[in-house]
């Protein structure tokens, strides 16, 4: 991972420390020219405002535009369906009274926190930073009644670029709902964070907006990075059985969104009908193998037709190591599927995506890190009407889409082609065009 960005200006000029350090691969262009690298991220730093950073970018990135801002909308920061609560302990909890389900997720997650080190050490933990890289990468595009009868039409493959767009990322973290995340892709950053307030995204080609609903935690920090978050959420889940991932035999953890959590992030126009997490803990280590979470949305439309969304998210956790006492995972995959229907046959469509990720550093209980350093950005905009910011990075029309999404999905408005921001369905929208999808 590179942390310095060399002065392009002078030779003899100082380095500058990058906010975030990028991978080395990343700078490995076809031309293998190092310094016009360095010259389209010093660009693309530089635009300060969404119509140039949108020219900016269109400029820097060409046809990968569309598929930047898909991956990043979707793969790069997204929330986990529910508020964890700071101050539960499910360690010290009887789990006697309770269904034999729930009874048996307790014990599971007692498991679990005695194989990531135990309540001590987790106790201890009052702050976190972490710092990795990754790689995207937009797999497949289906379109077409094919998706409803196991007969999907099959997209050529939308890798390129040496296989996918590489990153890197710096977590920061803060008991009890403090955190923030700065994400680089192919030079092109994305910004969200959580002030115990109010959860917030930041993208170059939209203003900040904030989450709707209560503040949730970033879904990044269940993959492996913070177990005591992990216990949190899964105390109250209920065991659905076994499964073997991987050669690995895991108990099913399964945890539903409240219905009045969904009424919460919901508007008049988009329903959000359930989200559901599983969490698959190994019989043999008590670790988390597999996190998995998928929801559906519906958007209304005119007149009486809706369209569906459902997102599912599956990260496969490996390379467990030992940071103080803690057991943290460094690496993983996860894989997305992208579901759309409604309407007619023809408007269905399935788009998959996928991201590697590895952790590089790990360090606890942070020195200095105070309130200032999770402040929302100053231009954190509030939608009026429904009493909460829409957090957004979109594709408006389908001219912008990927050539291949685009093709198949001539035959539908542009107004109704494409959601990107999965975490915030406010994002998607059928109206007109002036209206954000």
């Amino acid at each position: 991972m590179r942390k310095l960005c060399p002065n392009l200006d002078r030779e003899d000029g100082l380095e500058t420390v990058l906010e975030v350090p990028i991978p080395e691969e990343m700078f490995a262009s076809a031309n293998k020219n190092t310094t016009l690298s360095w010259q389209n991220m010093k660009s693309w730093v530089r635009s300060s405002n969404s119509e140039r950073s949108q020219a900016s970018m269109t400029a820097l990135f060409g046809s990968r535009n569309a598929e930047i801002q898909l991956l990043l909308g979707v793969v790069g920061a997204p929330l986990i369906p529910l508020p964890i609560s700071c101050d539960h302990q499910p360690i010290n909890r009887s789990i006697k009274d309770h269904p034999i389900e729930s009874s048996m997720a307790k014990y599971i997650v007692k498991q679990y926190v005695a194989a990531v080190g135990g309540e001590k050490a987790l106790n201890s933990i009052e702050s976190m930073y972490a710092m990795g890289k990754v790689k995207m990468a937009a797999s497949e595009f289906c379109s077409g009644e094919g998706n409803m009868n196991g007969k999907a039409m099959k997209v050529k493959s939308l890798r390129s670029h040496g296989g996918g767009e590489m990153g890197g990322f710096v977590l920061w973290k803060k008991r009890p709902e403090l955190w923030c995340l700065e994400l680089v892709v192919s030079g092109c950053k994305i910004s969200a964070g959580s002030d115990g307030k109010v959860a917030w995204r930041q993208t170059p080609w939209h203003h900040s907006h904030a989450s709707r609903g209560p503040p949730r935690p970033l879904r990044r920090f269940l993959q492996g990075l913070d177990p005591m978050s992990t216990a949190n959420l899964f105390a109250n889940s209920v065991c659905m059985g076994e499964k073997t991932i991987k050669d690995e035999d895991c108990f099913i953890l399964k945890l539903e969104a409240e219905p009045s959590a969904l009424r919460a992030r919901s508007s008049s126009n988009v329903e959000i009908i359930r989200h559901t997490v599983w969490g698959y803990f190994s019989q043999r280590t008590g670790l988390l193998v597999q996190l998995e979470d998928s929801h559906l949305l519906r958007i209304k439309t005119s007149g009486n037709d809706s369209i569906f969304w459902e997102t599912t998210m599956e990260s496969l956790i490996q390379d467990y190591r030992t940071i103080d006492g803690v057991n943290i995972a460094h690496g993983g995959r996860t894989s997305v599927s992208l579901f759309r229907f409604g309407e007619n046959s023809e408007g269905h469509s399935r788009t998959r995506m996928e991201e590697v990720w590895a952790i590089e550093e790990v360090d606890f209980n942070i020195k200095g890190l105070t309130m200032d350093c999770f402040l929302p950005p100053a231009d954190l905009q509030k939608d009026q009407e429904e009493g909460c910011a829409i957090v957004s990075c979109t594709i408006s029309s389908a001219a912008k889409l990927p050539f291949k999404i685009r093709s198949a999905s001539s035959r539908i408005s542009a107004s109704s082609v494409a959601a990107i921001d999965l975490d915030d369905p406010h994002s998607m929208s059928s109206g007109s065009d002036d209206e954000e999808l």
